[in-house]
């Protein structure tokens, strides 16, 4: 048996464990609505009681830990507190959350994750250590990391987390012969993409969808009934059109919601009219004739957009994959066949032998009405 003292610190640790599970559950409830913040949350403990609880809402609102403070008022001296990201050492929005926490008089600060920022990380924490708070990193960061992929990615590497969403037959075809497509998936599916449409801070397709299905591009469920929050942003659209061929006729045009189309072609008259008809037109950088992903990625990022869901084609979807920059595969599987003669998920010239082939890593199966939804992470 083990002595006192140490099945007493296993007790410790497994109610610091309980409490940052319920900061990480409360953190998860900004995921619709955080966007360009990262989804944070906040539980504060007095005398084994939790006396305050506070999670991020959106963007230039209260953060996690002041919204906590609020709750426990005079009970925050003393007490312990749980956070999933590093308290803020900056003036942004909102004052510094370090300094509330500080003044707050909390005797126990537990952490877990540093701020991914390379410009801040650790700056909250020395705030916390040198007021003489005890502080503590690391408990259950993994499951703090998935809470904000997109921050961190564009935080720690310079552009958005992207997650491809496609649609496929059994036998793993998207669409017939003659491109008609609709639809692969039953309602439940496609009620579900809405989720990945709505956690996104950006919606990406070619111009080759434009053209061939109109797509609206847009998150069209009812946002507080299906989240439990407050009707969502509509994430921006972003169009792949490097020749500018984008109709000033499309529905997204019409839609509530920002268009941003990308392209190669400086067309003062063509832009005019886009712009008129309610989109925005940008440069991108060109590779072998086509926008280049990764550029694509990094006008994103400095838009302070973080999860990218890229809704496209099987030429678009090969071209990031080939360059390596899809981080996410969501793919919903119908039980139907198309026949060998249908349209494959992704371009991807060049794998001829077994050993050209690219390996992935199952990350969840799960059945969604009479479908499959499969995600999976390349290597």
């Amino acid at each position: 048996m083990g002595s006192a003292p140490a099945v007493e610190a296993a007790g410790l640790r497994m109610m610091d464990a309980e409490y940052m599970a319920q900061a990480i559950g409360l953190a998860a409830r900004g995921i619709y609505s955080t966007h360009p913040n990262p989804n944070v949350g906040c539980v504060i403990v007095k005398d084994g009681a939790v006396v305050g609880t506070g999670w991020h809402r959106q963007a230039g609102g209260p953060h996690a830990e002041v919204l906590a403070l609020r709750e426990a008022a005079d009970k925050a001296a003393g007490a312990d507190v749980y956070l999933t990201l590093e308290p803020c050492s900056h003036h942004g929005r909102t004052p510094p959350c370090a300094d509330a926490l500080v003044e707050a008089g909390v005797k126990r600060v537990l952490v877990a994750m540093q701020d991914p920022n390379p410009q801040v990380a650790g700056r909250g924490l020395e705030r916390l250590r040198e007021a003489g708070i005890a502080v503590e990193t690391g408990l259950m960061e993994p499951q703090a990391r998935a809470l904000n992929p997109g921050f961190i990615a564009r935080m720690q590497r310079g552009y958005p987390w992207v997650r491809v969403k496609l649609a496929c037959s059994l036998d793993g075809r998207s669409a017939m012969a003659s491109g008609e497509s609709k639809w692969i998936t039953g309602d439940a599916a496609r009620q579900d993409v809405q989720r990945l449409r709505a956690r996104s801070s950006a919606i990406v397709t070619g111009i080759g969808t434009v053209l061939a299905d109109d797509p609206s591009m847009n998150v069209r469920l009812d946002a507080h009934q299906l989240f439990g929050v407050e009707p969502a942003r509509q994430p921006l659209r972003v169009v792949l059109d490097t020749h500018l061929r984008m109709p000033g006729t499309a529905k997204m045009l019409g839609l509530p919601g920002d268009t941003l189309i990308l392209t190669a072609v400086a067309d003062s008259r063509r832009w005019q009219a886009l712009q008129l008809a309610g989109a925005e037109v940008a440069l991108a950088a060109t590779k072998e004739g086509q926008l280049e992903p990764e550029a694509v990625l990094q006008l994103l990022a400095e838009r302070e957009i973080n999860e990218v869901l890229l809704e496209c084609g099987p030429t678009l979807a090969g071209a990031f994959l080939c360059e390596g920059l899809l981080d996410e595969i969501v793919l919903y599987v119908a039980p139907h066949l198309m026949g060998d003669s249908a349209r494959g998920l992704f371009h991807l010239p060049g794998l001829e032998h077994m050993q050209d082939r690219i390996a992935l890593n199952w990350q969840d199966i799960r059945q969604v009405g009479n479908d499959l939804r499969i995600t999976v992470h390349p290597n």
